[in-house]
């Protein structure tokens, strides 16, 4: 897919330092921010980020043979003399700004996702599912910031059929700019929790900057919600005035309720099965636990929408990633692998997934980062759920400053073991387990738990 002079210029403003008998030539293959990934055809824009500046790269950028660039403003100095370019105030907007006609020239259906717990999870099942269309462009990994989602957007090519985006966010404003410079058909909000809620200092902000989603959604889209959330309900009405799905999903024994008359999309989950029933029909899931029944359908209700038939029985074999509803056997456990990242919600949801499993229980638990004010409260919920379950031990990672607090907390002190280094996890870990037993391994990213798991017997 190609990209026109006048396309540009109409994005850009008009290209300086252009001569006429170039003007012919100036269609470009790509959009490109990587010195060295770029290609001669493609058209090059020199990012400033936290740890480097694209305009340091432009000698590098002119002899691979570029055509053109795109600077910021007071940068032409850096280009020789007649050398053709667009300058722009903020080359990060004017990356947007191209992703979003790439978008537009793309003409394919766009899933946006957010929410507090189980982007990436939901986002990959809903990948899985649409797959009965064709090839499906996800979200690589955690690209999901004002570059990640326009790289996305512009590695999409015209063989897939839809795109799926994933939209993080460290404030209030960030959704709202991703859903403008992608203008997404259907929004997924998964859930409104307490991540984050250090950075933007309540709930309510935190559910105001997720609905934010919808500020662009296409008017004839539609947003996919859980029910039973009156707050997020009520503020989404003043971001969007479409269409809203709210999905709910049940135990199998409430299954008699599937009769009764309910506006909700229902899903009745069995957890020794994996299965989930909806409407007439039967999913089996990889992946274990209620939360992830609950990913699931939004996957379902996505592929509704996008009008996929399903079978009476279907079954989907979800590929787990790194830190994410991983299962391993070690030498005498088996290891529940949820080390990617945590808050209070997901913790809460593993802990109960853990507590299903058979033999002894254990539990590898670092603490949860940007909880503000909140830390204290939140951390010592988990305690108290800790406190009263069949978990056999929790080997809890924190600073030093922060174990003063919540020894507090620890009622059951034969069931805790305070940790300020994972490098101690292994060796206290393996003395502790037998053959059989299970061990959750979860905690902020910042503890990088994952190092520790090839060192547990």
């Amino acid at each position: 897919m190609e990209f026109s002079l006048s396309e540009l210029n109409d994005v850009l403003g008009d290209i300086r330092n252009l001569s006429e008998g170039k003007r012919d030539f100036l269609n470009f293959k790509n959009i490109s921010i990587d010195s060295r990934t770029l290609l001669e055809n493609d058209l090059f824009i020199a990012i400033k980020g936290k740890n480097f500046d694209g305009h340091s790269f432009l000698p590098e950028v002119l002899n691979k043979g570029v055509k053109s660039v795109v600077i910021k403003k007071g940068m032409q100095r850096l280009l020789p003399s007649n050398f053709p370019y667009w300058v722009v105030n903020d080359t990060t907007e004017a990356f947007q700004k191209l992703a979003l006609l790439k978008r537009k020239k793309l003409n394919i259906p766009i899933v946006a996702i957010t929410g507090s717990v189980g982007k990436t999870t939901t986002k990959e099942m809903i990948g899985g599912v649409l797959n009965k269309l064709g090839r499906i462009k996800l979200s690589h990994a955690n690209f999901n910031n004002e570059i990640g989602v326009g790289l996305t957007i512009l590695a999409t090519d015209i063989e897939d059929k839809v795109l799926v985006l994933e939209m993080g966010m460290r404030g209030l404003g960030q959704i709202e700019n991703l859903s403008k410079y992608s203008e997404p058909d259907i929004a997924v909000i998964t859930n409104i929790g307490t991540a984050h809620i250090g950075l933007l200092g309540s709930k309510k902000n935190i559910t105001h900057a997720k609905c934010e989603i919808s500020k662009f959604l296409n008017p004839e889209g539609v947003v996919i919600i859980p029910a039973h959330d009156p707050f997020l309900e009520k503020t989404l009405k003043e971001f969007w005035k479409g269409r809203v799905i709210k999905v709910k999903l049940l135990n199998i024994e409430n299954q008699k309720d599937r009769f009764k008359k309910d506006d909700n999309l229902q899903g009745f989950y069995n957890p020794s099965s994996k299965t989930i029933l909806i409407e007439e029909n039967t999913f089996e899931i990889s992946v274990e636990g209620f939360h992830n029944a609950s990913n699931f359908l939004f996957a379902y209700a996505v592929a509704k929408e996008l009008g996929i038939d399903f079978a009476s029985f279907n079954k989907f074999d979800f590929v787990s990633l790194g830190g994410r509803n991983k299962i391993l056997k070690s030498v005498k456990t088996t290891i529940y692998d949820e080390s990617y990242n945590a808050s209070p919600e997901s913790v809460k949801a593993c802990i109960k997934n853990l507590l299903e499993k058979p033999r002894n229980k254990f539990f590898i638990f670092g603490s949860m980062q940007e909880l503000g004010k909140e830390s204290e409260k939140y951390h010592k919920e988990i305690f108290n759920l800790i406190n009263n379950s069949e978990i056999e031990k929790c080997l809890f990672i924190c600073d030093k400053k922060s174990e003063k607090i919540y020894t507090n907390y620890l009622k059951d002190k034969k069931k805790f073991l305070v940790l300020n280094n994972i490098k101690d996890v292994p060796q206290e870990i393996n003395k502790s387990t037998k053959k059989g037993d299970s061990i959750l391994i979860k905690g902020s990213r910042c503890w990088q738990l994952e190092k520790i798991i090839e060192l547990i017997n």
